[in-house]
Protein backbone atom coordinates (compact mmCIF):
# COMPACT_ATOMS: atom_id res chain seq x y z
CA UNK A 1 0.00 0.00 0.00
CA UNK A 2 3.00 2.48 0.79
CA UNK A 3 4.42 1.75 -2.73
CA UNK A 4 1.14 2.38 -4.28
CA UNK A 5 0.71 5.42 -2.52
CA UNK A 6 3.91 6.55 -3.02
CA UNK A 7 3.54 6.09 -7.22
CA UNK A 8 -0.20 8.05 -6.75
CA UNK A 9 1.86 11.34 -4.96
CA UNK A 10 4.71 11.00 -7.45
CA UNK A 11 2.36 10.97 -10.88
CA UNK A 12 -0.02 13.67 -9.33
CA UNK A 13 3.84 16.14 -9.20
CA UNK A 14 4.21 14.72 -12.90
CA UNK A 15 0.93 16.15 -13.59
CA UNK A 16 1.73 19.31 -11.76
CA UNK A 17 4.46 19.84 -13.61
CA UNK A 18 3.75 18.90 -16.79
CA UNK A 19 0.45 21.93 -15.96
CA UNK A 20 2.71 24.08 -15.33
CA UNK A 21 0.89 24.08 -11.56
CA UNK A 22 4.99 23.46 -10.41
CA UNK A 23 8.18 23.85 -11.46
CA UNK A 24 10.28 21.48 -10.34
CA UNK A 25 11.39 18.59 -12.75
CA UNK A 26 13.92 17.12 -10.21
CA UNK A 27 11.26 15.54 -7.49
CA UNK A 28 13.73 15.00 -3.85
CA UNK A 29 13.14 11.46 -2.69
CA UNK A 30 8.97 10.87 -1.70
CA UNK A 31 9.07 9.40 1.97
CA UNK A 32 5.86 8.37 3.20
CA UNK A 33 5.52 7.29 7.43
CA UNK A 34 3.04 6.27 9.50
CA UNK A 35 2.09 9.23 11.99
CA UNK A 36 2.30 8.09 15.44
CA UNK A 37 -1.08 9.93 16.09
CA UNK A 38 -4.34 8.42 14.59
CA UNK A 39 -5.67 11.35 14.12
CA UNK A 40 -2.98 12.45 11.91
CA UNK A 41 -3.90 9.40 9.05
CA UNK A 42 -2.78 6.28 8.04
CA UNK A 43 0.21 7.42 5.98
CA UNK A 44 1.89 11.24 6.11
CA UNK A 45 4.39 12.58 3.73
CA UNK A 46 6.13 15.84 4.14
CA UNK A 47 7.45 16.26 0.30
CA UNK A 48 5.37 19.57 0.12
CA UNK A 49 7.74 21.07 2.60
CA UNK A 50 11.30 19.87 1.32
CA UNK A 51 9.78 20.79 -2.63
CA UNK A 52 9.05 24.60 -1.47
CA UNK A 53 12.70 26.15 -2.02
CA UNK A 54 12.39 25.11 -5.46
CA UNK A 55 9.29 26.25 -5.97
CA UNK A 56 9.43 29.54 -4.57
CA UNK A 57 6.12 28.60 -2.61
CA UNK A 58 4.42 28.47 0.88
CA UNK A 59 4.53 24.60 1.88
CA UNK A 60 0.88 24.72 2.19
CA UNK A 61 0.33 25.59 -0.83
CA UNK A 62 2.43 23.15 -2.67
CA UNK A 63 0.62 20.48 -0.66
CA UNK A 64 -2.71 21.85 -1.44
CA UNK A 65 -1.75 21.67 -5.75
CA UNK A 66 -0.40 18.53 -4.91
CA UNK A 67 -3.49 17.26 -3.75
CA UNK A 68 -5.36 18.96 -6.49
CA UNK A 69 -3.72 16.85 -9.29
CA UNK A 70 -4.03 13.77 -6.95
CA UNK A 71 -5.95 10.81 -8.91
CA UNK A 72 -7.35 8.33 -6.93
CA UNK A 73 -8.62 5.97 -9.43
CA UNK A 74 -8.63 2.79 -7.17
CA UNK A 75 -10.27 4.42 -4.30
CA UNK A 76 -8.22 3.33 -2.20
CA UNK A 77 -8.30 7.22 -0.03
CA UNK A 78 -10.71 7.78 1.82
CA UNK A 79 -9.44 11.50 2.32
CA UNK A 80 -6.54 13.90 2.61
CA UNK A 81 -6.01 16.89 4.45
CA UNK A 82 -3.43 19.09 4.73
CA UNK A 83 -1.66 19.36 8.12
CA UNK A 84 0.69 21.35 10.28
CA UNK A 85 3.27 23.50 7.90
CA UNK A 86 2.12 21.60 4.88
CA UNK A 87 2.02 18.09 5.65
CA UNK A 88 -0.46 15.94 3.56
CA UNK A 89 -2.37 13.61 5.20
CA UNK A 90 -3.79 10.45 3.79
CA UNK A 91 -6.66 8.52 5.49
CA UNK A 92 -7.31 4.98 3.38
CA UNK A 93 -10.45 3.16 3.17
CA UNK A 94 -11.27 -0.04 5.29
CA UNK A 95 -11.19 -1.85 2.45
CA UNK A 96 -7.50 -1.47 1.66
CA UNK A 97 -7.01 -3.12 4.96
CA UNK A 98 -8.87 -6.33 4.50
CA UNK A 99 -7.32 -6.72 1.38
CA UNK A 100 -4.37 -7.67 3.15
CA UNK A 101 -6.11 -10.58 4.75
CA UNK A 102 -6.32 -12.27 0.67
CA UNK A 103 -2.68 -11.64 -0.46
CA UNK A 104 -1.36 -13.26 2.92
CA UNK A 105 -3.81 -16.54 2.03
CA UNK A 106 -3.08 -16.44 -1.51
CA UNK A 107 1.09 -15.92 -0.85
CA UNK A 108 1.43 -18.10 2.41
CA UNK A 109 4.83 -18.15 3.06
CA UNK A 110 5.67 -15.57 -0.20
CA UNK A 111 4.13 -12.53 1.24
CA UNK A 112 6.68 -10.09 2.61
CA UNK A 113 9.00 -11.74 0.04
CA UNK A 114 10.34 -9.23 -2.57
CA UNK A 115 12.10 -9.00 -5.97
CA UNK A 116 14.44 -5.71 -6.15
CA UNK A 117 17.14 -8.32 -5.65
CA UNK A 118 16.57 -8.44 -9.16
CA UNK A 119 18.57 -12.00 -8.71
CA UNK A 120 21.99 -10.32 -8.31
CA UNK A 121 24.53 -12.15 -6.97
CA UNK A 122 25.66 -10.58 -2.96
CA UNK A 123 28.64 -11.74 -0.96
CA UNK A 124 28.23 -11.40 2.76
CA UNK A 125 31.57 -11.33 4.84
CA UNK A 126 30.89 -11.70 8.27
CA UNK A 127 32.47 -12.93 11.71
CA UNK A 128 36.18 -13.54 9.94
CA UNK A 129 38.00 -13.67 13.54
CA UNK A 130 41.49 -14.67 13.45
CA UNK A 131 41.43 -18.73 13.97
CA UNK A 132 43.97 -17.89 17.58
CA UNK A 133 41.25 -18.17 19.95
CA UNK A 134 36.86 -19.01 20.37
CA UNK A 135 34.18 -16.44 19.27
CA UNK A 136 33.09 -14.11 22.07
CA UNK A 137 30.12 -12.34 22.55
CA UNK A 138 30.90 -9.49 20.26
CA UNK A 139 31.41 -12.09 17.21
CA UNK A 140 28.00 -13.67 18.28
CA UNK A 141 26.60 -9.95 17.39
CA UNK A 142 28.49 -9.85 14.21
CA UNK A 143 27.39 -13.78 13.50
CA UNK A 144 23.55 -13.07 14.37
CA UNK A 145 23.29 -9.96 12.08
CA UNK A 146 24.88 -11.13 9.30
CA UNK A 147 23.22 -14.39 9.43
CA UNK A 148 20.12 -12.23 9.35
CA UNK A 149 20.87 -10.51 6.48
CA UNK A 150 21.21 -13.08 4.50
CA UNK A 151 18.45 -14.25 4.69
CA UNK A 152 16.61 -11.00 4.34
CA UNK A 153 18.59 -10.15 1.06
CA UNK A 154 17.79 -13.81 0.02
CA UNK A 155 14.04 -13.43 1.27
CA UNK A 156 14.19 -9.89 -1.37
CA UNK A 157 15.40 -11.73 -4.71
CA UNK A 158 19.09 -11.84 -4.18
CA UNK A 159 21.45 -14.77 -4.46
CA UNK A 160 23.15 -14.98 -1.45
CA UNK A 161 26.64 -16.29 -0.54
CA UNK A 162 27.73 -16.42 3.51
CA UNK A 163 31.81 -16.37 3.77
CA UNK A 164 34.06 -16.28 6.60
CA UNK A 165 37.42 -14.81 6.23
CA UNK A 166 39.98 -17.14 7.92
CA UNK A 167 43.01 -14.39 8.97
CA UNK A 168 45.27 -17.47 8.86
CA UNK A 169 48.55 -15.28 8.14
CA UNK A 170 50.46 -12.92 9.99
CA UNK A 171 51.86 -12.27 13.62
CA UNK A 172 48.70 -13.30 15.25
CA UNK A 173 49.64 -17.06 13.53
CA UNK A 174 53.16 -16.65 14.94
CA UNK A 175 51.90 -15.61 18.41
CA UNK A 176 49.22 -18.07 18.43
CA UNK A 177 52.26 -20.73 17.95
CA UNK A 178 54.68 -19.30 20.21
CA UNK A 179 51.88 -19.59 23.08
CA UNK A 180 50.93 -23.54 22.14
CA UNK A 181 53.92 -24.54 22.26
CA UNK A 182 55.50 -23.14 25.51
CA UNK A 183 52.31 -24.25 26.62
CA UNK A 184 53.45 -27.75 25.13
CA UNK A 185 56.99 -27.55 26.60
CA UNK A 186 55.54 -26.88 30.05
CA UNK A 187 53.34 -30.15 29.90
CA UNK A 188 56.54 -32.00 28.90
CA UNK A 189 57.79 -31.00 32.12
CA UNK A 190 59.60 -28.07 30.72
CA UNK A 191 60.83 -24.97 32.42
CA UNK A 192 59.51 -22.37 30.50
CA UNK A 193 58.41 -18.31 30.67
CA UNK A 194 55.25 -17.10 29.50
CA UNK A 195 55.96 -13.57 27.55
CA UNK A 196 52.85 -11.20 28.19
CA UNK A 197 51.97 -10.86 23.96
CA UNK A 198 51.23 -14.51 24.32
CA UNK A 199 47.59 -16.03 24.29
CA UNK A 200 46.95 -16.98 27.91
CA UNK A 201 43.74 -18.37 28.10
CA UNK A 202 43.56 -22.32 29.22
CA UNK A 203 41.97 -23.19 25.66
CA UNK A 204 45.74 -22.74 24.94
CA UNK A 205 46.85 -25.38 27.27
CA UNK A 206 44.39 -27.11 26.42
CA UNK A 207 45.44 -26.94 22.50
CA UNK A 208 49.11 -28.59 23.98
CA UNK A 209 47.21 -31.46 25.23
CA UNK A 210 45.87 -32.47 22.66
CA UNK A 211 48.96 -31.87 20.66
CA UNK A 212 50.70 -34.50 22.78
CA UNK A 213 47.88 -37.00 22.57
CA UNK A 214 48.17 -37.01 19.04
CA UNK A 215 51.67 -36.04 18.03
CA UNK A 216 53.88 -36.94 21.08
CA UNK A 217 56.73 -35.55 21.53
CA UNK A 218 57.57 -34.96 17.73
CA UNK A 219 57.67 -31.03 18.34
CA UNK A 220 60.92 -31.26 20.45
CA UNK A 221 62.72 -33.08 17.24
CA UNK A 222 62.58 -29.97 14.82
CA UNK A 223 63.92 -26.88 15.22
CA UNK A 224 61.74 -24.63 17.08
CA UNK A 225 60.72 -21.91 14.55
CA UNK A 226 59.83 -25.22 12.17
CA UNK A 227 57.81 -26.50 15.78
CA UNK A 228 56.57 -23.18 15.79
CA UNK A 229 54.69 -23.16 12.30
CA UNK A 230 53.81 -26.56 12.46
CA UNK A 231 52.12 -26.32 15.96
CA UNK A 232 50.43 -23.03 15.42
CA UNK A 233 48.98 -24.86 12.09
CA UNK A 234 47.69 -27.67 14.77
CA UNK A 235 46.27 -25.19 16.71
CA UNK A 236 44.48 -22.92 14.27
CA UNK A 237 43.00 -25.78 13.14
CA UNK A 238 41.88 -27.01 16.06
CA UNK A 239 40.51 -23.77 16.74
CA UNK A 240 38.85 -23.11 13.64
CA UNK A 241 36.72 -26.73 14.27
CA UNK A 242 35.78 -25.09 17.59
CA UNK A 243 34.63 -22.17 16.21
CA UNK A 244 32.63 -24.10 13.73
CA UNK A 245 30.67 -26.06 16.24
CA UNK A 246 30.06 -22.96 18.16
CA UNK A 247 28.23 -21.36 14.91
CA UNK A 248 26.16 -24.36 14.49
CA UNK A 249 25.14 -24.56 17.78
CA UNK A 250 24.19 -20.52 17.19
CA UNK A 251 22.56 -21.72 14.03
CA UNK A 252 24.91 -20.14 11.68
CA UNK A 253 26.32 -21.69 8.21
CA UNK A 254 28.66 -20.47 5.94
CA UNK A 255 28.80 -21.07 1.74
CA UNK A 256 32.29 -20.78 1.76
CA UNK A 257 35.49 -20.73 4.26
CA UNK A 258 38.13 -18.41 2.47
CA UNK A 259 41.78 -18.63 3.70
CA UNK A 260 43.99 -16.08 3.75
CA UNK A 261 46.95 -18.63 2.93
CA UNK A 262 45.28 -19.16 -0.18
CA UNK A 263 45.72 -15.77 -1.66
CA UNK A 264 49.53 -16.36 -1.33
CA UNK A 265 49.11 -19.93 -1.85
CA UNK A 266 48.05 -19.41 -5.32
CA UNK A 267 49.98 -15.65 -5.78
CA UNK A 268 46.97 -14.08 -5.49
CA UNK A 269 48.42 -10.58 -3.78
CA UNK A 270 51.24 -10.19 -6.29
CA UNK A 271 48.69 -10.74 -9.35
CA UNK A 272 46.70 -7.70 -7.44
CA UNK A 273 49.27 -5.33 -6.74
CA UNK A 274 50.30 -5.71 -10.78
CA UNK A 275 46.97 -5.09 -12.16
CA UNK A 276 46.99 -1.97 -9.84
CA UNK A 277 50.57 -0.89 -10.91
CA UNK A 278 49.47 -1.46 -14.68
CA UNK A 279 46.65 1.06 -14.29
CA UNK A 280 49.73 3.57 -12.92
CA UNK A 281 47.65 3.74 -9.03
CA UNK A 282 51.22 1.80 -7.16
CA UNK A 283 54.24 3.94 -6.41
CA UNK A 284 56.87 3.44 -4.40
CA UNK A 285 58.61 5.80 -1.61
CA UNK A 286 61.03 5.21 0.97
CA UNK A 287 61.68 1.00 -0.35
CA UNK A 288 57.72 0.49 0.08
CA UNK A 289 54.80 -0.18 -2.67
CA UNK A 290 52.18 2.32 -1.83
CA UNK A 291 48.29 3.01 -3.56
CA UNK A 292 47.14 5.70 -4.44
CA UNK A 293 43.93 5.33 -2.30
CA UNK A 294 43.70 9.48 -1.90
CA UNK A 295 43.06 9.83 -5.37
CA UNK A 296 39.73 8.25 -4.79
CA UNK A 297 39.00 10.07 -1.31
CA UNK A 298 41.17 7.98 1.20
CA UNK A 299 43.09 10.60 3.15
CA UNK A 300 46.09 9.21 2.89
CA UNK A 301 47.81 6.20 0.34
CA UNK A 302 48.53 3.37 1.85
CA UNK A 303 51.21 0.66 1.82
CA UNK A 304 50.87 -2.37 -0.08
CA UNK A 305 54.63 -3.54 0.54
CA UNK A 306 57.02 -2.82 3.37
CA UNK A 307 60.60 -1.62 2.36
CA UNK A 308 61.62 -5.11 4.32
CA UNK A 309 59.46 -7.16 1.12
CA UNK A 310 57.05 -7.94 3.98
CA UNK A 311 53.32 -7.70 2.64
CA UNK A 312 50.47 -5.98 4.55
CA UNK A 313 47.18 -6.68 5.81
CA UNK A 314 45.76 -4.22 3.47
CA UNK A 315 47.80 -6.11 0.40
CA UNK A 316 45.44 -8.95 1.25
CA UNK A 317 42.31 -7.06 2.00
CA UNK A 318 42.80 -5.50 -1.85
CA UNK A 319 43.34 -9.35 -3.46
CA UNK A 320 40.37 -11.16 -1.24
CA UNK A 321 38.01 -8.26 -2.51
CA UNK A 322 39.51 -8.34 -6.18
CA UNK A 323 38.93 -12.38 -5.77
CA UNK A 324 35.40 -11.82 -4.66
CA UNK A 325 34.72 -9.63 -7.77
CA UNK A 326 36.68 -12.16 -9.81
CA UNK A 327 33.97 -14.80 -8.58
CA UNK A 328 30.89 -12.40 -9.98
CA UNK A 329 29.62 -11.16 -7.28
CA UNK A 330 27.80 -7.87 -7.92
CA UNK A 331 27.62 -6.70 -4.44
CA UNK A 332 30.39 -6.89 -1.57
CA UNK A 333 28.65 -7.03 2.26
CA UNK A 334 31.59 -6.67 5.08
CA UNK A 335 30.25 -6.72 8.71
CA UNK A 336 32.96 -5.21 10.52
CA UNK A 337 33.50 -4.40 14.34
CA UNK A 338 33.41 -0.85 14.88
CA UNK A 339 36.83 -1.09 15.34
CA UNK A 340 37.29 -1.04 11.65
CA UNK A 341 35.93 2.14 11.07
CA UNK A 342 39.30 3.44 9.93
CA UNK A 343 39.25 0.79 6.82
CA UNK A 344 36.00 1.92 5.21
CA UNK A 345 37.75 5.00 2.87
CA UNK A 346 40.40 2.88 2.10
CA UNK A 347 38.54 -0.41 1.23
CA UNK A 348 35.94 1.97 -0.58
CA UNK A 349 38.99 3.44 -2.44
CA UNK A 350 40.09 0.12 -3.70
CA UNK A 351 37.27 -0.71 -4.89
CA UNK A 352 37.00 2.57 -7.04
CA UNK A 353 40.72 1.86 -7.90
CA UNK A 354 39.49 -1.29 -9.76
CA UNK A 355 37.16 0.50 -11.75
CA UNK A 356 34.22 -0.21 -9.57
CA UNK A 357 31.67 2.36 -8.10
CA UNK A 358 32.20 2.64 -4.41
CA UNK A 359 28.31 1.38 -4.00
CA UNK A 360 29.59 -1.98 -4.72
CA UNK A 361 30.82 -2.41 -1.57
CA UNK A 362 28.51 -2.00 1.60
CA UNK A 363 30.13 -2.22 4.96
CA UNK A 364 28.02 -2.84 8.28
CA UNK A 365 29.91 -1.62 11.15
CA UNK A 366 28.69 -3.59 14.65
CA UNK A 367 29.39 -1.74 18.18
CA UNK A 368 30.58 -3.38 21.13
CA UNK A 369 28.29 -5.43 23.28
CA UNK A 370 27.89 -5.20 27.13
CA UNK A 371 26.65 -8.38 29.19
CA UNK A 372 24.83 -7.63 31.91
CA UNK A 373 23.18 -9.60 34.61
CA UNK A 374 19.83 -7.98 36.10
CA UNK A 375 20.97 -4.49 34.98
CA UNK A 376 24.66 -4.83 36.58
CA UNK A 377 27.99 -5.41 34.27
CA UNK A 378 29.71 -8.76 34.12
CA UNK A 379 32.96 -8.97 34.20
CA UNK A 380 34.27 -8.79 30.50
CA UNK A 381 37.88 -10.88 29.64
CA UNK A 382 39.23 -13.05 27.10
CA UNK A 383 40.97 -15.37 29.78
CA UNK A 384 38.76 -18.73 29.30
CA UNK A 385 36.71 -19.44 32.45
CA UNK A 386 35.59 -15.58 32.05
CA UNK A 387 31.84 -15.69 30.98
CA UNK A 388 33.03 -13.86 27.67
CA UNK A 389 32.57 -16.90 24.82
CA UNK A 390 29.77 -16.65 22.07
CA UNK A 391 29.38 -20.59 23.88
CA UNK A 392 28.30 -19.78 27.33
CA UNK A 393 26.01 -17.29 26.47
CA UNK A 394 23.99 -19.75 24.10
CA UNK A 395 24.29 -22.26 26.11
CA UNK A 396 22.85 -20.26 29.16
CA UNK A 397 19.95 -18.53 27.76
CA UNK A 398 19.31 -20.58 24.24
CA UNK A 399 19.88 -19.79 20.57
CA UNK A 400 16.51 -18.38 20.10
CA UNK A 401 16.94 -15.19 22.93
CA UNK A 402 20.35 -15.18 21.77
CA UNK A 403 19.85 -14.18 18.41
CA UNK A 404 16.96 -12.14 19.33
CA UNK A 405 18.82 -10.34 21.85
CA UNK A 406 21.63 -9.27 19.44
CA UNK A 407 19.64 -8.10 16.72
CA UNK A 408 17.25 -5.73 18.57
CA UNK A 409 18.78 -2.52 18.33
CA UNK A 410 20.86 -0.86 15.38
CA UNK A 411 24.25 -2.54 14.57
CA UNK A 412 26.13 0.41 15.00
CA UNK A 413 24.24 1.32 18.55
CA UNK A 414 26.13 -0.48 21.56
CA UNK A 415 24.26 -3.39 23.01
CA UNK A 416 23.42 -4.02 26.89
CA UNK A 417 22.70 -8.04 26.61
CA UNK A 418 20.96 -8.82 30.13
CA UNK A 419 21.80 -12.87 30.26
CA UNK A 420 18.50 -12.75 33.21
CA UNK A 421 16.08 -11.16 31.03
CA UNK A 422 16.68 -13.19 28.10
CA UNK A 423 16.23 -16.40 29.92
CA UNK A 424 12.81 -14.86 31.90
CA UNK A 425 9.62 -16.47 30.99
CA UNK A 426 7.54 -13.52 30.91
CA UNK A 427 6.36 -9.89 28.78
CA UNK A 428 9.57 -8.24 29.87
CA UNK A 429 11.44 -10.67 27.79
CA UNK A 430 11.02 -9.34 24.31
CA UNK A 431 11.66 -12.72 22.40
CA UNK A 432 9.61 -14.73 24.92
CA UNK A 433 6.74 -12.00 24.20
CA UNK A 434 6.77 -12.88 20.68
CA UNK A 435 6.71 -16.54 20.36
CA UNK A 436 4.35 -16.33 23.05
CA UNK A 437 2.00 -14.79 20.30
CA UNK A 438 2.78 -17.49 18.01
CA UNK A 439 2.27 -20.17 20.29
CA UNK A 440 -1.06 -18.56 21.72
CA UNK A 441 -2.68 -18.92 17.88
CA UNK A 442 -1.48 -22.01 18.22
CA UNK A 443 -3.80 -23.05 20.93
CA UNK A 444 -6.33 -20.77 19.82
CA UNK A 445 -6.44 -23.37 16.39
CA UNK A 446 -6.29 -26.12 18.54
CA UNK A 447 -9.58 -25.52 20.46
CA UNK A 448 -11.19 -24.70 17.10
CA UNK A 449 -10.31 -28.15 16.01
CA UNK A 450 -11.50 -29.62 18.89
CA UNK A 451 -14.85 -27.58 18.54
CA UNK A 452 -15.39 -28.53 15.08
CA UNK A 453 -14.33 -25.52 13.75
CA UNK A 454 -13.56 -24.91 10.15
CA UNK A 455 -12.75 -22.00 8.28
CA UNK A 456 -14.83 -21.62 4.75
CA UNK A 457 -13.22 -19.91 1.70
CA UNK A 458 -11.55 -16.76 2.04
CA UNK A 459 -14.71 -15.18 -0.41
CA UNK A 460 -17.54 -16.57 2.04
CA UNK A 461 -16.18 -14.94 5.36
CA UNK A 462 -17.81 -11.38 6.10
CA UNK A 463 -14.82 -9.57 6.66
CA UNK A 464 -16.60 -6.16 7.82
CA UNK A 465 -16.99 -7.93 11.12
CA UNK A 466 -13.63 -6.90 11.60
CA UNK A 467 -14.15 -3.80 12.54
CA UNK A 468 -12.70 -2.93 15.57
CA UNK A 469 -10.32 -0.20 16.20
CA UNK A 470 -7.90 -2.72 17.37
CA UNK A 471 -8.88 -5.45 14.55
CA UNK A 472 -8.29 -2.32 12.21
CA UNK A 473 -4.62 -1.46 13.49
CA UNK A 474 -3.54 -5.10 13.42
CA UNK A 475 -4.35 -5.32 9.87
CA UNK A 476 -2.36 -2.39 9.01
CA UNK A 477 0.61 -3.80 10.32
CA UNK A 478 0.20 -7.03 8.74
CA UNK A 479 0.06 -4.95 5.38
CA UNK A 480 3.79 -3.04 6.52
CA UNK A 481 5.28 -6.31 6.68
CA UNK A 482 6.80 -6.46 3.37
CA UNK A 483 7.78 -3.17 3.59
CA UNK A 484 9.52 -3.72 6.34
CA UNK A 485 11.94 -6.79 4.83
CA UNK A 486 12.01 -4.67 1.89
CA UNK A 487 13.54 -1.83 4.13
CA UNK A 488 15.75 -4.08 6.01
CA UNK A 489 17.69 -5.13 2.95
CA UNK A 490 17.91 -1.35 1.61
CA UNK A 491 19.53 -0.21 4.40
CA UNK A 492 20.94 -3.48 5.68
CA UNK A 493 19.49 -3.38 8.79
CA UNK A 494 18.17 -6.52 10.41
CA UNK A 495 17.21 -4.38 13.66
CA UNK A 496 13.80 -3.14 11.87
CA UNK A 497 12.45 -7.11 11.75
CA UNK A 498 12.54 -7.43 16.19
CA UNK A 499 11.13 -4.25 16.66
CA UNK A 500 8.30 -5.01 14.15
CA UNK A 501 7.67 -8.12 16.00
CA UNK A 502 7.58 -6.58 18.99
CA UNK A 503 4.90 -4.13 18.13
CA UNK A 504 2.72 -6.74 16.00
CA UNK A 505 3.27 -9.39 19.06
CA UNK A 506 2.01 -6.16 21.61
CA UNK A 507 -0.96 -5.47 19.45
CA UNK A 508 -2.21 -8.91 18.99
CA UNK A 509 -1.81 -9.78 23.09
CA UNK A 510 -3.65 -6.95 23.92
CA UNK A 511 -6.89 -7.72 21.24
CA UNK A 512 -6.41 -11.19 22.83
CA UNK A 513 -6.91 -10.05 26.26
CA UNK A 514 -9.69 -7.72 25.67
CA UNK A 515 -12.17 -9.56 23.10
CA UNK A 516 -12.37 -13.67 22.37
CA UNK A 517 -11.37 -14.95 18.98
CA UNK A 518 -13.73 -17.88 19.42
CA UNK A 519 -17.29 -17.24 20.40
CA UNK A 520 -20.76 -18.25 20.20
CA UNK A 521 -21.03 -15.75 17.37
CA UNK A 522 -19.89 -17.88 14.13
CA UNK A 523 -19.27 -15.32 11.54
CA UNK A 524 -17.30 -13.42 13.35
CA UNK A 525 -15.08 -16.20 15.36
CA UNK A 526 -14.72 -17.14 11.30
CA UNK A 527 -13.58 -13.23 10.94
CA UNK A 528 -11.28 -13.48 13.86
CA UNK A 529 -9.67 -16.88 13.24
CA UNK A 530 -8.32 -15.64 9.95
CA UNK A 531 -7.22 -12.56 11.29
CA UNK A 532 -5.30 -14.24 13.86
CA UNK A 533 -3.76 -17.01 11.82
CA UNK A 534 -2.74 -14.14 9.34
CA UNK A 535 -0.65 -12.79 12.75
CA UNK A 536 0.29 -16.55 13.00
CA UNK A 537 2.17 -16.60 9.19
CA UNK A 538 3.65 -13.49 9.60
CA UNK A 539 5.15 -13.92 13.13
CA UNK A 540 6.54 -17.52 11.68
CA UNK A 541 7.77 -15.90 8.58
CA UNK A 542 9.11 -13.17 10.19
CA UNK A 543 10.59 -15.10 13.08
CA UNK A 544 12.35 -17.66 10.17
CA UNK A 545 14.14 -14.80 8.28
CA UNK A 546 15.38 -13.84 12.02
CA UNK A 547 17.05 -17.94 12.09
CA UNK A 548 14.56 -17.84 15.36
CA UNK A 549 12.25 -20.66 15.98
CA UNK A 550 8.59 -20.37 16.39
CA UNK A 551 6.92 -22.80 19.10
CA UNK A 552 3.49 -24.02 18.55
CA UNK A 553 3.82 -24.56 22.87
CA UNK A 554 5.32 -23.44 25.01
Amino acid sequence: MKKALTELISDSIRRCVDKGLLRSRETPPLILESPKEKYHGDYATNIALVMTAREGKPPREVARIIVSQLEDEDGVIEKMEIGGPGFINFYLKEKVWYSVLEEIGRKGEDFGKGKIGEGRRVQVEFISANPTGPLHVGHGRGAAIGDALARILEACDYRVFKEYYINDVGSQMNILGQSVFLRYLHALGKEVEFPDYCYQGDYIAEIAEKAINERGEEYLHYPQEESIQSIASFGANDILRGIQGDLDQFGVHFDGWFSEKELYREEKVPRAIEDLKKKGLVYEKDGALWLKTSHYGDEKDRVLVKANGETTYFASDVAYHKDKLDRGFEVLINIWGADHHGYVPRMKATLMAMGKDEAVLKIVLVQLVSLMRDGKPVAMSTRAGEFTTLRNVVEEVGRDAARFFFLMRRPDSQLDFDLELAKRQSAENPVYYVQYAHARICSIFREALNKGIVLPRFKDIDLHLLNLPEELDLLKHLTAYPEVVEASAITLEPHRIPFYLMELSSLFHSYYNKYRVISSEVELTQARLLLVGAIKGIIKSALDVLGISAPEKM
